[in-house]
């Protein structure tokens, strides 16, 4: 019994803490920003939604912010501007980072640690730091841009909107494709090498007993069995993706409006705290609504399966 009981407060510590952390650092910020979204804006401050006066609880709830954002284009374009990038910049990640994790995996056991000290060694240079280094390599005369030109992708780029002239990639959809894709790119290749690495191996060798070809050895054995480090990848950069807001600043131009420079404006530029609240609100359920269908779903096909 004393051993049950012992297993019981072990098994509730381990899974009490990451939901105790996300209660404290998730749930109550995002609570707080919900209050927000639905009081007044006064002189300086927010008004607090609810106010006691003369033995009388009043509570005064404004949700005509989420109307407002029903109704003015600006948020339905940045949002969905938002997602686009995001889903481009996803896609681009998923593109490089995908081989890249495969060779990793299949390299000699000890050059898979120096290879997986190269990934990480961005996050060793200050974030800023690396996006202001695009401003110099994509800028007229950076050696990326001469590069990019002398090999005429600036016509293909300009032909698919990319860019607005030849040999001007800066502050275009384009550079801010590219900078966030260099910056999330870590997020893709580290979950695909964890799915990769531990692949029984004897799968591809029976395959091709059978007579499959490595190609479609690949894309029947390999693909599926790594699809659990493709979606936790692909959340990993598309999540924060959405709500960028310093890649867009520096690199992205007029054509690339996206919902963190809405929540900057409202908040800093207008003063309006409980519009750009509301603003996060909805950008959050954007979020985290269709990912946890999404995880019902494939929660239940796990167990089907079973």
């Amino acid at each position: 019994m004393a051993r049950k009981s012992t297993w019981w407060r072990g098994r509730t510590a381990v899974i009490g803490i990451p939901y105790l952390w996300l209660l404290a650092f998730f749930f109550a910020p995002f609570l707080i920003v919900l209050k927000y979204s639905v009081s007044e804006m006064g002189a300086v401050t927010v008004q607090d939604v609810m106010t006691v006066a003369d033995g009388a609880v009043k509570l005064a709830v404004k949700y005509s912010n989420y109307v407002f954002i029903t109704s003015d284009d600006l948020y339905f374009k940045a949002y969905l501007s938002s997602l686009k990038y995001a889903a481009v910049t996803t896609l681009c990640c998923l593109f490089i980072g995908y081989p890249f994790a495969y060779f990793m995996a299949r390299a000699r056991t000890s050059l898979q640690p120096s290879l997986l000290m190269l990934v990480m060694l961005p996050f060793w240079t200050s974030f800023l730091l690396r996006v202001y280094a695009w401003k110099g390599l994509l800028d007229e005369g950076g050696w990326v841009s001469n590069l990019l030109t002398w090999l005429h992708i600036d016509a293909f780029l300009q032909w698919g909107g990319m860019i607005e002239a030849p040999g001007m990639y800066m502050h275009t959809p384009f550079s801010l494709v590219v900078g966030m894709t260099y910056t999330y790119l870590p997020f893709m290749i580290l979950p695909l090498y964890a799915n990769l690495a531990k692949m029984d191996l004897r799968l591809l060798e029976a395959a091709t007993d059978l007579g499959a070809t490595p190609w479609v050895a690949f894309w029947t054995v390999t693909v599926p069995l790594s699809k659990a480090g493709i979606i936790a990848g692909s959340m990993l950069v598309f999540i924060p993706c959405v709500g960028e807001f310093v890649t867009p600043e520096l690199l992205g131009g007029p054509q690339t409006l996206m919902i963190g420079r809405v929540l900057w404006d409202e908040f800093f530029s207008n003063n309006d705290w409980p519009m750009a609240s509301s603003v996060a609100v909805v950008l959050v359920l954007l979020i985290v609504v269709p990912l946890a269908v999404f995880n019902k779903y494939q929660a239940e096909a796990q167990e089907q399966r079973k």
